[in-house]
């Protein structure tokens, strides 16, 4: 038995009884449980209790994966689609869109017991021809019309002492969702990942436009890409990788890379190359130190204890420091290097700061970062006020070509950019970050 709960890639179902002669399948996990809500509840019930359902089925399916129910028994399978025993499961059978899309979202949720590991035996029935001491599919919906949630319709059956996992590792090893969507401005490891991968995809799904991943930025072009890589398979074309697009990326990506061997056409450094780290400390460099610095220093106007430092993208002894300065004035174990708790806590407390500040205010260093990069495409107030400051350094900078505070980032916004990238010395990406909003907004202050 493994020591957490992992999700399974595949799984295998017998298609009868335990002790039955019937055959076996192995199915992909998601397929498997996208057939069978499919197979026991209705695509229009309200969505509450689909997912209250849905959540309830990985669950019981988890725990009989985790537990090792029928291969501890002898048996060469996972689990049966005989609904005595387990789920209804029909080869073959129709799926429904709004049962497949909720799946792709959560099949990595499960309940459990708080306190306990493994998943929840989560029994159902359907309440009306069957009942049964867990939770009951109509009365679900009942539930869901009254306008509770899912976790509130699973603790009304199941009790007060469950508990939701979330974004379970997966047991391929596949990297997991960050817990935070992934969109225009975006910038890090996780974007270059995508971006590699996505790069690589199209070479198989040449309607996917191409994209430039020699940055961690995610730009218009990612999101173009995104888009197309959402309509060929059926997500959502919004342009924004959350959970269901991430997992379906990292599942193609998987499946091109298996041809590739098969084929041997092989991949190349850079699809497989990790430029940035999950965890920031000295000697570290990149967009994400950089965001890290302006966080801090823009807080440290506002917390004295934390000391300035400077804006270089390099994490040196100064920055350490103050990260240990943070890390101890917000109760965060003070090891001098940031994890993703750590990251997190310092870019909401900079965000909160940045929602405080009384109209019209400007720090030392100017008008605060919007904490995202700003990329051709975007349009806004952010937008149009780097534009002013672009425009005041333009009229004495003649490598800086002039430009109009129209509020929309177009090709002639990104040339002035790389203008500014280029005298810094930094990736010529033409993308506005901490870097550059900082090297802008106070050229610009100079000039007046």
């Amino acid at each position: 038995m493994a020591e957490f709960p992992t999700i399974p890639s595949y799984i295998t179902v017998h298609l009868g009884a335990p002790n039955s002669s019937a055959e076996n399948v192995t199915v992909r996990f998601t397929d498997y449980i996208k057939n069978v809500a499919s197979s026991e509840i209705y695509p229009n019930w309200p969505s509450e209790a689909l997912r209250a359902n849905i959540l309830a089925q990985i669950s019981y399916t988890l725990n009989r994966v985790y537990t090792e129910y029928y291969p501890s028994r002898g048996y060469d399978f996972d689990i049966t689609n005989d609904t005595r025993y387990d789920h209804a499961y029909t080869r073959d059978g129709e799926v429904f869109d709004t049962i497949s899309l909720i799946v792709d979202e959560i099949f990595n949720n499960y309940i459990r017991r708080v306190g306990a590991v493994e998943p929840l035996a989560a029994k159902f029935c359907d309440g009306v021809i069957t009942l049964c001491g867990g939770l009951l599919q109509w009365g679900s919906v009942d539930l869901a019309e009254q306008g509770y949630s899912a976790i509130e319709i699973l603790r009304y059956y199941y009790g007060d002492d469950i508990e939701l996992v979330e974004n379970a590792p997966l047991t391929d090893k596949t990297q997991s969702y960050p817990g935070v969507a992934l969109s225009r401005g975006s910038f890090g490891d996780d974007v270059r990942t995508i971006k590699n991968e996505l790069d690589r995809i199209r070479r198989n799904y040449p309607a996917i436009p191409a994209i430039d991943n020699s940055t961690s930025v995610f730009d218009s072009n990612t999101e173009e890409s995104v888009k197309a890589f959402q309509r060929i398979f059926n997500l959502t074309p919004d342009g924004v990788v959350g959970k269901a697009t991430w997992y379906k990326i990292k599942q193609i990506y998987a499946a091109v890379k298996r041809l590739s061997e098969l084929t041997s056409e092989g991949l190349t450094i850079p699809e497989i190359e990790r430029v940035f780290r999950s965890e920031l400390k000295i000697g570290d460099s990149g967009v994400e130190v950089e965001a890290l610095q302006y966080y801090l220093a823009f807080l440290g106007y506002f917390y004295p204890q934390l000391p300035p430092i400077p804006i270089t993208g390099f994490f040196d002894e100064l920055t350490r420091d103050a990260v240990y300065s943070f890390q101890n004035a917000y109760g965060l174990p003070i090891t001098g290097t940031v994890d993703l708790s750590t990251y997190y806590t310092i870019e909401r407390e900079y965000r909160a700061a940045v929602a405080d500040l009384p109209a019209n205010y400007q720090s030392a260093i100017g008008e605060p970062y919007p904490g995202r990069f700003l990329v051709e495409g975007d349009r806004g107030e952010e937008v149009r006020v780097i534009q002013q400051y672009l425009s005041r350094i333009a009229r004495t900078d003649p490598a800086v070509p002039s430009l109009t505070a129209d509020g929309i980032f177009g090709p002639q916004t990104k040339r002035a950019v790389i203008a500014i990238q280029k005298q810094l010395g930094v990736e010529e990406n033409g993308a506005v970050g901490p870097v550059e909003w900082v090297e802008i907004i106070m050229r610009g202050n100079s000039i007046g």
